[in-house]
């Protein structure tokens, strides 16, 4: 007995020694931050999510109090970013600022090499941003009744621009197929910026793209915006027309974009990180930015994120089923 205790004992200091050097060091807001801090967007210059990040960066280096530095790592629809921080260190010093992709790359991707909910934790949300949809001057469409017919009647010819497999561009294209019921094909770039220049250029004849980039492209005559996704119109062209007004009742689809961190990361830390990421919103600055751009800024607890991130699993499960969405 007096042999068992002993090695009971040993045993027990040699778990604890081994919890000790394995476990996350406890965290101390007097400490926090002592150096920059990294914010991956996982999609090139250009984009909406890319467009979240400088947007709020200025203001979230002075709130935080250390430098935040933009690393754009771009690839495989945005899992090649988000595999880089799903391997850093949970310690506040590398975070992830993502949108639908996020949700809807496991679904169609089998090698993706994360789980949005297992292996990240939500911070805060960002903004909400509509997707316009537009064409080529030279396609001769000036509404979404006409793209619906013009596409009808050419079932396989018309491509449009997606920033990859199970991005924004593509999820939306995809509904725009299943509720017009047309078959305008995907043609995938490495990025928003990449698609839409496609689209501009003359590459393909549809974009769906984020109403920031597209409003000043309109304005110069080198795309054709026939619609905004959301439900109601956008403050970046409050002119034009949503889908569902012009044509696809009940048509949405907006882009969220949302700041995450490694699982892992200590409570504490999460709420101080979306404390910080909140108050940027109260900068007239980023304000300005976001309004300018279309988007809205949406605050929100690591909770509420969460939730949401959970519904968008279901809703988006349904379009990649309903479509046969498949990575190839």
């Amino acid at each position: 007995m007096e042999g068992l205790c002993r090695s009971s004992i040993g045993f027990s200091l040699l778990a604890a020694a081994l919890l000790a050097t394995t476990a996350v060091p406890t965290f101390a807001a007097e400490r926090y931050p002592t150096k920059p801090i990294r914010l991956i967007v996982p999609f090139p210059p250009g984009g909406s999510t890319d467009f979240n990040a400088r947007a709020i960066h200025d203001s979230l280096t002075q709130v935080l109090g250390e430098q935040v530095v933009i690393d754009n790592r771009a690839g495989a629809s945005g899992q090649i970013g988000t595999r880089i921080a799903k391997g850093s260190t949970p310690d506040g010093y590398t975070l992830l600022l993502h949108t639908v992709a996020f949700v809807t790359g496991p679904m169609l991707y089998k090698n993706a090499g994360y789980d949005p909910l297992r292996d990240f934790r939500p911070v805060s949300f960002i903004s909400k941003i509509p997707t316009a949809v537009s064409v080529h001057p030279s396609v001769p469409a000036k509404s979404v009744k006409e793209l619906v017919a013009l596409a009808m009647s050419r079932p396989g010819v018309l491509n449009y621009a997606s920033a990859g497999i199970g991005t924004n561009a593509h999820i939306t294209g995809e509904l725009f197929n299943l509720m017009g019921r047309t078959s305008i094909q995907a043609i995938h770039y490495k990025g928003g910026g990449p698609a839409l220049a496609a689209v501009v250029g003359g590459e393909v004849q549809v974009g769906f793209s984020n109403i920031t980039n597209t409003a000043r492209l309109a304005e110069a005559g080198r795309l054709r915006p026939l619609a905004v996704s959301s439900l109601k119109r956008s403050s970046a062209m409050p002119s034009l027309p949503t889908v569902s007004e012009a044509g696809l009742p009940g048509f949405e689809m907006v882009a969220w974009h949302i700041v995450v961190a490694p699982a892992g990361t200590p409570d504490g830390l999460i709420k101080m990180l979306n404390q910080k990421v909140r108050a940027t919103f109260a900068d007239p600055a980023v304000m300005k930015r976001f309004e300018v751009g279309g988007g809205e800024l949406v605050s929100s607890s690591p909770a509420e994120t969460l939730n949401y991130l959970r519904s968008e699993q279901i809703k988006w499960r349904r379009v990649i089923k309903e479509r046969g969405i498949k990575a190839r």
